[in-house]
C-alpha cells in the first residue's frame, strides 16, 4: 500500500508592517515588512508594497472598495521608482485583480507619495510602523485624510 505524507503546513505570510508615508487624495503607507533587494537589477535597487486608502469606500457595480496594494521598485542611488503594479483591496479584504503597470521607471521628485516611498525603503527614513493589518490601515488612513 502506497502511504502519501501530507502535505507541509502552509507558510503564513509575514503580517504588514504599515507606516504611514503622507496624504494628498489617498492615505498611503509603505509595508516595511515588504522590502527587499533585488541584486539582479543592481546593488542600489530594492522593492517594497505600498498601501493607498481611500477617503471612503468606492462602489464600483455594487462592490465596496478601499484602495488597493502596489509593488515598487526604487533605485536608491538613480533616485528612480517604478511601480510595478495594483491590486484593488475591497472592504472585505480581499486584493485584486492585479493589474500590471507598464510605466518605465522615473525620477522621484520631492512631494510625490513615491518620494517618501523611496526614502522609507532607501534607509533614507525611518517612519513609525502604525498598523500591522489593512482594517487597521483603513481606519488610521480615513482618520488621517479627515478634513
Amino acid at each position: 500500500m502506497l502511504t502519501i505524507p501530507p502535505p507541509p503546513p502552509a507558510v503564513e505570510a509575514a503580517p504588514p508592517l504599515l507606516a504611514f508615508t503622507g496624504s494628498n487624495r489617498f492615505a498611503v503607507f509603505a509595508d516595511l515588512a515588504s522590502i527587499r533587494p533585488e541584486p539582479d537589477e543592481g546593488a542600489s535597487v530594492v522593492r517594497m508594497r505600498s498601501l493607498q486608502i481611500s477617503r471612503e469606500d468606492m462602489l464600483i457595480s455594487g462592490v465596496a472598495y478601499v484602495g488597493g496594494w502596489s509593488w515598487w521598485r526604487f533605485d536608491c542611488a538613480a533616485w528612480t521608482a517604478d511601480r510595478l503594479d495594483f491590486a484593488s483591496l475591497r472592504a472585505d479584504g480581499t486584493e485584486g485583480p492585479v493589474t500590471p503597470e507598464t510605466a518605465p521607471p522615473a525620477p522621484i521628485t520631492p512631494g510625490q507619495d513615491a518620494a517618501a516611498l523611496a526614502a522609507a525603503a532607501c534607509g533614507k527614513a525611518v517612519p513609525a510602523v502604525e498598523a500591522t493589518s489593512t482594517a487597521a490601515a483603513v481606519w488610521i488612513g480615513r482618520a488621517r485624510l479627515a478634513p
